[in-house]
C-alpha cells in the first residue's frame, strides 16, 4: 500500500475516527465516575469508622466537642471552623463528634447525620483540563444536597479552598461552595491555622460570615499525659508491646524540650508511636524473626528515638545533666 493512495487515506480516516471515539469514551467514563462516585472516591466516612470502633478515643476535649455540636445544631450559620496550630488535635475533635453521633449522644438534629472528611488534594489531582475540577466539586455538592442535609462535610486546611482548582483554570472551590452554604443545603466543619484563616478566609467576607470560629488551644503537659493514657491501648495492641507510665512522661518531657517547632499532643504521640515500633522491631530481631513475649516501652527507649530524631549519636542524658 503506497502512501497517498485511496487505501492509505481510508486507513488514516478510520484511525482518526477511532481515536475520537476512544477519547469520547474516556471522557464519558470520567464524567460517569465524577457524577456517581465523587463522594465515595474523595471522602472518608468518619461516622462509619466510629461505628466500627476504628477511631481513637478523644480525651479532654469535651468542651470543644460540645461547642461543635451546639453550632451544628443552630438553624442558621451552623458551620463551625476549628482554628488552631497544626497537630493540636482539630481532626481528633471532629472524630470525637463522629463517635458521639455513632453512640447517639447528640441533639436530635444530628442523630441521622454522617460526617465525611473531604480529600481536597485528591479532588484536585488529575484535573488537567479547564473546568474538570469545577465539575467534580459541583457533582460532590449535588450529591450532598441529594442526601437532604444528612451529611456534614469536614474540610481540613479549609484555607486551601481559596486556591483549589485555580491551576486548572476553574473558579476556586470557595466560590463553588458559597451558594450551597448560603442556602443551608451544605453543612461544613472547617479546620485551619490562625494565620491561614486570617489570610485566606477572613479576607473573603462572603465565606467568613458563613462560619463560626472555635479556638482550639494546645493542651498542657497534664492534659497531654491524659491523652496519651487514653490512647495507649490502641498503640499497645497495634505494636504488641506495653507502654509504661514513665515512658509516657518521657514522651512529654523530651518532646517539650527538644521539639520546638511542633505542638502537643501530636509531637508526644509521634514519639510514643515510633518508640513502640523500635521496641517491637528489637524484640523480633532478638528472636531471629519469631514472636517474642510482650515487651515494655521504657523511658530509655523514648530517649533513643529522640536521639535519632535530633541527631545521630545525641546523648540526651548528658545534655540534660549539662542543662540542668
Amino acid at each position: 500500500m503506497e502512501f497517498g493512495s485511496p487505501t492509505s487515506y481510508s486507513l488514516l480516516l478510520i484511525l482518526a475516527v477511532l481515536g475520537v471515539v476512544i477519547f469520547w469514551l474516556y471522557r464519558e467514563n470520567i464524567k460517569v465516575r465524577t457524577n456517581l462516585q465523587v463522594l465515595k472516591i474523595y471522602s472518608k466516612d468518619l461516622t462509619a469508622l466510629a461505628q466500627e470502633d476504628k477511631l481513637d478515643p478523644v480525651i479532654g476535649r469535651e468542651h470543644e466537642i460540645e461547642r461543635l455540636i451546639q453550632i451544628l445544631s443552630r438553624r442558621t450559620k451552623n458551620n463551625p471552623v476549628l482554628i488552631g496550630q497544626s497537630g493540636v488535635g482539630k481532626t481528633a475533635i471532629v472524630e470525637g463528634l463522629a463517635n458521639q453521633i455513632a453512640s447517639g449522644k447528640v441533639t436530635a438534629t444530628l442523630t441521622d447525620k454522617k460526617v465525611l472528611a473531604l480529600d481536597l488534594s485528591g479532588l484536585v489531582a488529575g484535573t488537567k483540563y479547564r473546568g474538570e475540577f469545577e465539575k467534580r466539586l459541583k457533582a460532590l455538592v449535588d450529591e450532598i444536597i441529594a442526601a437532604k442535609r444528612k451529611i456534614i462535610l469536614f474540610i481540613d486546611e479549609m484555607h486551601t479552598l481559596a486556591e483549589a482548582g485555580q491551576a486548572s483554570g476553574a473558579i476556586n472551590a470557595a466560590d463553588i461552595l458559597k451558594p450551597a452554604l448560603a442556602r443551608g443545603d451544605l453543612q461544613v466543619i472547617g479546620a485551619s491555622t490562625k494565620i491561614d484563616y486570617k489570610k485566606y478566609v477572613e479576607n473573603d467576607l462572603t465565606l467568613e460570615r458563613r462560619f463560626q470560629p472555635i479556638l482550639i488551644e494546645e493542651p498542657n503537659k497534664e492534659q497531654t499525659f491524659n491523652i496519651l493514657k487514653g490512647i495507649r491501648s490502641r498503640y499497645e495492641n497495634h505494636h504488641q508491646v506495653k507502654i509504661s507510665d514513665d515512658a509516657l512522661k518521657a514522651c512529654i518531657e523530651l518532646s517539650n524540650k527538644y521539639v520546638n517547632d511542633r505542638v502537643f499532643p501530636d509531637k508526644a504521640i509521634d514519639l510514643m508511636d515510633e518508640a513502640c515500633a523500635k521496641v517491637k522491631l528489637r524484640s523480633i530481631s532478638k528472636k531471629a524473626g519469631s514472636q517474642a513475649k510482650s515487651q515494655v516501652v521504657q523511658p530509655k527507649d523514648i530517649e533513643e528515638v529522640m536521639s535519632e530524631w535530633k541527631e545521630v549519636g545525641l546523648d540526651i542524658k548528658k545534655m540534660e545533666s549539662k542543662n540542668g
